[in-house]
């Protein structure tokens, strides 16, 4: 299979390996200030008096994470005709500056769309874990992909 993806390249129990990224202090601060001004994301011992124990990053900032992991690890080398929307998304675990976060993808269902022939689409799990292998956010959602036959 060559490295692009259209719809009819996924299959349900598929696992598609997202890449990682190293969570930055400064960003998390500079995340927080600019959209979630909460004190446990700005300050280290607001976090620490929190019930997050430390500076951690707003589930927000995790979640934008993912979604680069997500566009560098699958989107861009993709048929990607965008998404209906976030089904759920669940933050587990806080993530702290120092963290290293892993993202995977699982087809959960794949689906030829009737009404739009070129389209499919794919619901996806994806996971984003800690150095740990701990589980820190979920979220599920589907995407609009193009069909091969009319990549031509």
């Amino acid at each position: 299979m060559s490295t692009f993806r259209h719809f009819e390249d996924f299959e349900p129990g598929q696992v598609i390996p997202l890449g990682s990224k190293l969570v930055d202090r400064d960003e998390v601060i500079a995340f927080a200030t600019e959209f979630d001004p909460q004190p446990f994301h700005l300050d280290e011992e607001a976090g620490k008096a929190s019930v997050l124990g430390g500076l951690a990053a707003s589930g927000w900032h995790t979640s934008s994470m993912l979604m680069r992991l997500m566009c560098d690890g699958l989107l861009l080398a993709s048929s990607c005709n965008g998404s209906p929307g976030i089904d759920e998304v669940r933050w587990m675990r806080p993530v702290f500056p120092g963290d290293t976060l892993n993202a995977t993808a699982e087809v959960l269902a794949t689906r030829a769309l009737r009404s739009r022939p070129g389209l499919g689409v794919v619901t996806l799990r994806m996971t984003l874990v800690n150095q740990h292998g701990v589980p820190v956010m979920t979220l599920e959602n589907s995407i609009l992909f193009g069909r091969r036959e009319n990549a031509a």
